[in-house]
């Protein structure tokens, strides 16, 4: 039996790959460097979904997700995870009972961040070296035992470079989560999960040039037909300053009448209106280790 090609943020070790294992619970994972490498790998066929980060409750959405989907490479979202962001500070096993404190301690600049008042009580004068991701950070420590060095990872990294973890729980903020969508190249139906949380439609909106109150006017179609959104986002559209585009994140999946009948209604006031995907959100739950 034939399992399917899962591509994700790697290496492994990262929180991308909890995502894939909170929805696939078999397939062949295969990380990739970069977030367009993974998108580019979903559009040429060489895996058959893509597991990319799209938010993070703290620092923010990922950019480089949002703007490749719609300039590069425009797949359907499939799917959307939601996993529970838990960092740990982890050392190489030689160096778990040493007496001196670690000099450097690698991760990618969102980890940092997530942990900035954990570093400035501990270690103070550490010194932060950034990485691409906090999987590489914990790789690199494995492969580098022979200097006193520290990273901050989950705890997926840590058994997957059998590093030791000498403080759980470093992270700043308690409800700190990450979204991750599900990339396909057609509008196709995830396997199903029990943790299963809710349905979205994820809709591309761009406002006609020269048109006062345009986006009042965009908002109006959603609220008259209390249709609840999560989330509105502006990005540039790339065609000059001041051109914007908007993703709009509607709390249902894509019916017969609605979400229909607000495109209908933007379209007929001159809006672009594109339907990224309408999909199924899963949430991994957090594990509590003191």
């Amino acid at each position: 039996m034939t399992y399917p090609k899962v591509g994700f943020l790697g290496p492994k070790g990262t929180f991308t790959e909890m995502a894939v294992m909170t929805v696939f619970e078999k397939t062949e994972k295969i990380p990739y460097e970069t977030i367009p490498r993974c998108i580019d790998a979903v559009m040429g066929g060489e895996v058959e979904y893509g597991v990319v980060p799209l938010e993070n409750a703290i620092e923010g959405s990922v950019n480089l997700t949002i703007d490749y989907l719609i300039h590069e490479q425009p797949l359907p979202i499939v799917g959307e995870i939601h996993v529970p962001i838990q960092q740990h500070f982890m050392v190489h096993p030689a160096n778990k009972d040493s007496q001196k404190d670690p000099e450097v301690v690698l991760s990618h600049p969102h980890a940092i961040a997530q942990c900035h008042r954990f570093l400035r009580e501990n270690y103070p004068n550490i010194q932060i070296k950034y990485m691409n991701s906090t999987g590489a950070a914990a790789q690199y420590v494995e492969e580098h035992p022979e200097q006193c060095i520290a990273a901050i990872a989950n705890e997926l990294a840590a058994d997957e470079y059998h590093l030791s973890i000498i403080h759980r729980n470093v992270h700043d903020y308690e409800n700190n989560v990450t979204r991750f969508v599900v990339l396909h190249r057609e509008h196709v139906q995830v396997p199903q999960k029990t943790n299963q949380t809710s349905e979205k439609t994820t809709i591309l909106v761009t406002l006609p040039k020269d048109y006062p109150g345009a986006l009042h006017q965009v908002l109006s179609a959603f609220a008259w037909r209390k249709l609840n959104l999560s989330k509105i986002e502006s990005r540039p559209a790339k065609t000059g300053l001041g051109n914007y585009f908007f993703v709009i994140d509607v709390e249902m999946k894509m019916d017969d009448i609605l979400i229909p009948g607000v495109k209908a209604e933007l379209e007929a006031l001159g809006c672009g209106v594109k339907i990224l995907g309408s999909y199924p959100v899963f949430k991994r739950q957090a594990v509590h280790i003191k």
